[in-house]
Formats: C-alpha cells, sequence, structure tokens
C-alpha cells in the first residue's frame, strides 16, 4: 500500500513540476512576442491606410479616434488624413460578426464627400474560394468611386445594386453591413474630422 502511495505522489509531483515549468515557459515565450506581433499589426494597418486614403501628410495613427456605434459593442475606429492641413479623407474599420464563418473586418477609406476611395479586408475567416474571394479585386471595384448615400448597398437578389460573391451571398451580405457601419460612423463624425486640423 505505502508503494503505491509513494508512486502516486511521485507522479503527482512530476505532473506539477512539468506544469509548473510549461506554464512559466509558455508566459515567457509569450511576452517575447507581444511586442512583435503588435508591431506587425500596426504595419498591417498603416499599409493599409495607404492603400484605401488619397496622398496624405499627417500621422493618421496618431490622429485616429475613436467612436461609439449601436452595431458593434466595440469603438470605430476614424484614421483622419491632411494634406496641408486640409481634410482630404478618412479611413473607417467596419466590422460585423455575421459573416459565414463570423468576424469580417474592413477599413475603407472615404474622401471627404463621402465616396469610397478604397476597400481593404483586414481580418475575415470565409470559405476558401467562395468567400475569400471578397478580397480579390474584382469583387472591391464595385464600391470604389460609390457614394453610399446613392448607392443601394444591398446584395441585388436583396433588391440592391451589390454582384454577390458566387455561392457566398451570406458573406456578401456581411461585407455590406460592415461597409454601411464605416459609412454611418464617417457621416457622422465628418464635420468634427473636418475642423480637426484648422
Amino acid at each position: 500500500m505505502s508503494k503505491k502511495e509513494s508512486t502516486f505522489l511521485g507522479m503527482l509531483m512530476s505532473l506539477l513540476i512539468i506544469t509548473l515549468v510549461s506554464g512559466l515557459s509558455l508566459g515567457y515565450v509569450n511576452d517575447l512576442t507581444v511586442g512583435p506581433k503588435a508591431k506587425a499589426k500596426l504595419e498591417k494597418k498603416v499599409n493599409a491606410l495607404k492603400l484605401v486614403l488619397p496622398a496624405f501628410d499627417n500621422n493618421p495613427v496618431e490622429d485616429m479616434t475613436l467612436v461609439k456605434s449601436e452595431k458593434v459593442s466595440d469603438s470605430v475606429e476614424i484614421y483622419p488624413a491632411y494634406l496641408n492641413n486640409e481634410f482630404v479623407g478618412a479611413a473607417v474599420i467596419g466590422s460585423t460578426d455575421k459573416g459565414f464563418s463570423g468576424l469580417i473586418k474592413i477599413m475603407i477609406g472615404f474622401k471627404p464627400t463621402g465616396e469610397i476611395e478604397n476597400v481593404v479586408v483586414l481580418e475575415q475567416k470565409e470559405t476558401p474560394g467562395l468567400g475569400t474571394k471578397m478580397k480579390e479585386d474584382a469583387f472591391l471595384k464595385q464600391f470604389k468611386n460609390v457614394n453610399i448615400s446613392s448607392f443601394n448597398l444591398k446584395v441585388k437578389k436583396d433588391g440592391g445594386e451589390v454582384d454577390a460573391l458566387t455561392g457566398a451571398t451570406i458573406t456578401t451580405r456581411a461585407f455590406c453591413d460592415a461597409t454601411q457601419m464605416a459609412y454611418d460612423a464617417f457621416i457622422k463624425n465628418n464635420s468634427s474630422l473636418v475642423e480637426l486640423k484648422n
């Protein structure tokens, strides 16, 4: 009986030590990668800003403002762009969890008048070969230079003007939802963005 107890205590101590060492190792590795991950995420955002905004000479990341939206629990990020202290547009991050596989996050660049300059998909987990085609220029070009105030931002199947991705209507609806959310945030805060540099 005492040999069984001794073996059990030995195994328990070994398991406890292994768990403790593993936990500390994972924590250490996580601490090492936090900085590089944050840097990579910021770099991805800066590259997206360059793609969706017209030419600018400010630092949109430093000028970023957070605004509340009824459609999402988090605040919406707006990155204003200025050239010679004149407002030339803003990039807004729109998101929705209504995608076929959940979260879709896009960055949309708006001109001061409300037309879309360009769109970049930041995050998505849609079906490869179907929903992932939302990142392709063939799909995104239908949004460029469009002013949503005079554009029916729904898929054609629902009576709108957006060509849905083949086999990915749910993804297309979610993309439109995220675009509408970004547009609403831009329009609601447009006047304060224009005045920000004056």
